[in-house]
């Protein structure tokens, strides 16, 4: 299905940020802890993993917005295309059989417009 390949895609590269942000907070964390700072690094590390779930979901509805407007964008255009395709040979297939009115050379008045028969 492309609009949820689509979504997946845009998904990925918009998260791929704070997921980095937050692998290097868990490493800062974690040299943290090996100092002997064991109970900060647990309490900060869920609070930064709750802050990441919040962004990530953020994140997934955004994408999924992003990706539904861009299908329909998709669909209108197409549907506008093949519209306009579909005139254009309509208009042509009426002309081939005769159908359409065919435009006549205008006829030249060739009568004088003064009255005046001579």
């Amino acid at each position: 299905n492309p609009f949820i390949a689509l979504s997946i895609l845009m998904f990925i590269a918009v998260s791929a940020i704070p997921v980095a942000f937050f692998l290097i907070f868990v490493v800062t964390t974690a040299v943290m802890a090996c100092t002997g700072v064991i109970v900060m690094e647990g309490v900060v590390t869920a609070m930064g993993g709750i802050a990441l779930l919040c962004v990530l979901c953020d994140l997934g509805a955004l994408s999924l917005g992003v990706s539904g407007v861009l299908s329909i964008c998709y669909l209108v255009l197409s549907t506008l295309v093949n519209y306009w395709y579909a005139s254009g040979d309509q208009i042509w297939k009426q002309e081939v059989n005769g159908s359409l009115p065919q435009k006549s050379p205008p006829v030249l008045d060739l009568s004088d417009n003064n009255g005046n028969n001579e």
